[in-house]
């Protein structure tokens, strides 16, 4: 791929700068066809002509380091007799300050190029310009890009080009297009100017979002503009970007003159608000709009209600979904992280699949996550890996590796993705067996915990619930999935099959006490309690004497409602969805949140932060709520041996607390929604399906073909 191209860098390396690449060409028959192959170590921004080829924003993506993805472009209506190509890089994902492993393991590695045009002529005679020594390169106007730190742009810079350095960088193979392309899809404009008290000009954007903004201005040569962003602001109503931490997020533009319109074009930020550091007069809504990035997938998904607030919250989660869903799954877009946290990506996976198409999204991060996993089975934290030492791998976080490919599995029924990943997903738990101080138990190892629980110690970003019960529990949960999946696939997984009961068996005589939210939660979901109706009794207990509040984190939330309402706890349930008082998922909304907060008490009733470094207010993780109202509220399930919506399971189970709630997702088969009314104190049910159903109202099971019912 791309075999008579070379690829080509600036003769010294930049770090931050960012150069750009050229070559002039022209041709004299008709053309039937012209296309574009490329790729690039760091960001691309490709021209022809002065127009941008392509609206792939952050090409060629973020992928394991040793690979990158090639992109093709249709650009036969762009040529002209005599043509220029134009290259922008930025160091990007692959050695920003965001990438610490590939700056360290590869420290003369530059930012590159590789690329070739294709010519078809009309009469089939075909020509080829491949990237190689004969092109030029210069340091370009953009004189600083970086992922966590922003962009700088001098419209006035004279660029003065030089002859390309040729690179041997052969040991980076190239791949085709594996995952959606990251593209601009919507525009925002400011809901309003304003000074705060301390003097200064902040816009507010209404909405917190991920992506950049686009100036339009009349200015002078020379002048200059300033911006930086933030997320929130304080309780005195100041710009506040603490939470950033090194992060330096900001954007400065010098103008040329006359009027101009500009918008950064390798990098994006997470934001809300906009403060007018400098600006060559007084800024108005016409000056500005913001641009939403995200991964191009489809919607699929939608809940509704008759509560404001729980609308809301659903909102908050399709964007927490968007500003997170950019090339890869991230934990937030704003600070010095942005990182592919596996934890975050396997509790939220669910409810990623239900609200939008994300099966090609997972496709290239799975298959990264499988390139990732060490030798001994390893899974690291964050996929792609960008710290210089793995580490071992980590209950709940690493097991996204048997998570993320079942129920993408389940969703849409891609058996390719699963037989792909199967030998990663058995690796891990052989990896388990090796490191674990006491067999078939995961014991004595170092975990996550139960994390951002808020029963954690002080001090503590962890809960007080018992790491090995934890991840004793997930090992079990994980090697049910290899079971599952491998009888699906046609392996024999017996070995397996006596494994998960021996983890059973002796998880049981060791764990017998549940002593928190989460210990009880996990124990009744995955199966684990021998007494699941005293287990389910104690956390019901527990919730009450907390003022039917929650005390669970990152483990325990995702299962919380499920583990409630099967075991006979709906109305419980119901009313920690519908809790407005902290901690809860409504409070948040009623203190203003357009995104899912990392921390369930990011700001307090008092205006006060969380903490200074690690308080994300869009961070999609305790978002993963919304497949319990898919799937128990409105009770629409996918069946494991039809998966995919093949076949259908709708067991709605409603509350007198709403007066209606409903749910719909786009299937390959069609649209499934199922939706129920409180009418005076009974319910009405309206049920659509595209396939064959079992329905259960009140116990009652009844078979139906596709189509439309009322009960």
């Amino acid at each position: 791929m791309l075999n008579n191209s070379k690829w080509i860098s600036y003769p010294t390396k930049q770090d931050y700068t960012c150069p750009v690449f050229k070559k002039n060409f022209t041709f004299s028959k008709e053309i039937k066809k012209a296309t574009l192959k490329i790729t690039s170590l760091g960001c691309y921004y490709a021209e022809l002509n002065g127009d941008r080829i392509g609206d792939f924003i952050l090409a060629p993506g973020w992928t394991y380091y040793k690979r990158t993805q090639m992109q093709e472009y249709d650009i036969t209506s762009m040529l002209k007799s005599e043509n220029e190509i134009r290259v922008t890089l930025a160091s990007g994902w692959f050695n920003g300050r965001i990438n610490i492993r590939t700056r360290k393991e590869l420290p003369d590695v530059y930012p590159a190029l590789i690329c070739e045009i294709e010519i078809i002529y009309k009469d089939n005679s075909r020509k080829y310009i491949y990237s190689d020594e004969n092109w030029e390169c210069a340091l370009s106007k953009i004189t600083f890009s970086d992922i966590y730190d922003g962009e700088s742009y001098d419209a006035t810079y004279e660029e003065k080009f030089i002859p390309v350095k040729v690179q041997d960088y052969g040991e980076f193979k190239i791949v085709k297009q594996q995952g959606e392309i990251v593209k601009e899809q919507e525009i925002i404009f400011p809901k309003s100017i304003f000074k705060t008290p301390k003097g200064e000009t902040v816009i507010d954007f209404g909405q917190n979002m991920t992506g950049y903004f686009e100036i339009s201005l009349d200015a002078k040569k020379g002048d200059k503009v300033s911006f930086s962003v933030a997320e929130v602001l304080d309780k005195d109503g100041n710009f506040y970007t603490e939470n950033y931490r090194s992060a330096k997020a900001k954007f400065d533009y010098i103008c040329a003159n006359g009027h101009q319109v500009y918008k950064p074009k390798l990098c994006f930020w997470g934001f809300r608000y906009i403060r007018v550091d400098k600006f060559p007069c007084e800024i108005t809504k016409d000056n500005i709009k913001a641009i939403v990035l995200h991964s191009d997938i489809k919607r699929t998904g939608y809940l509704n209600s008759s509560s404001p607030l729980l609308n809301k919250l659903f909102s908050n989660i399709i964007w927490g979904q968007k500003g997170n869903f950019l090339d890869v799954p991230t934990d937030c877009p704003q600070r010095d992280e942005r990182l592919g946290w596996t934890g975050d990506a396997q509790v939220f996976i669910k409810t990623a699949s239900y609200n939008y198409n994300v099966e090609k999204f997972f496709d290239k991060w799975l298959e990264d996550l499988r390139l990732e996993q060490q030798r001994e089975g390893r899974i690291p934290f964050c996929i792609p890996q960008v710290h210089d030492r793995p580490g071992s791998s980590t209950a709940v976080w690493s097991d996204a590796s048997t998570i993320c490919p079942w129920q993408i599995y389940l969703t849409y029924a891609n058996k390719k993705i699963l037989a792909r990943q199967f030998k990663s997903m058995c690796d891990y738990i052989a990896e388990i067996g090796r490191i674990t101080k006491e067999k078939y138990l995961w014991y004595g190892c170092w975990h996550f915990g139960d994390w951002l629980g808020l029963d954690a110690p002080a001090g503590s970003y962890k809960g007080s619930s018992n790491p090995d019960i934890i991840a004793t529990i997930f090992y079990a949960y994980s090697v049910s999935l290899v079971i599952k999946a491998g009888k699906v696939l046609g392996k024999n997984v017996s070995k397996y099959e006596k494994l998960y009961e021996k983890i059973l068996e002796k998880g049981r005589e060791r764990f017998t006490e549940f002593n928190t939210q989460t210990e009880c939660v996990i124990a009744l979901y995955f199966d684990f309690a021998k007494d699941k109706k005293a287990v389910a009794d104690k956390l019901a207990n527990m919730i009450i004497e907390n003022g039917k509040k929650l005390k669970t984190g990152f483990v325990g939330t995702p299962y919380l409602l499920h583990a409630l309402s099967e075991n006979g706890y709906t109305e419980l349930a119901y009313d920690l969805l519908l809790q407005e008082e902290f901690p809860s998922w409504l409070y948040s909304v009623k203190q203003g949140a357009t995104t899912i907060w990392e921390h369930w008490d990011g700001v307090n009733d008092k205006g006060e932060f969380w903490s200074r470094d690690m308080n994300s207010f869009n961070h999609y993780a305790f978002g993963s709520v919304a497949d319990w109202v898919y799937g128990v509220a409105c009770g629409i399930k996918t069946v494991e041996e039809k998966p995919g919506f093949e076949e259908i399971i709708i067991a709605p189970k409603p509350t007198k607390k709403l007066k209606w709630l409903s749910a719909k997702i786009e299937t390959k088969y069609g649209t499934v929604s199922s939706a129920w009314f409180n009418e005076g104190g009974k319910f009405r049910y309206e049920i659509t399906t595209p396939s064959p159903t079992t329905i259960i109202i009140d116990g009652k099971e009844m078979r139906v073909e596709k189509g439309s019912y009322v009960f």
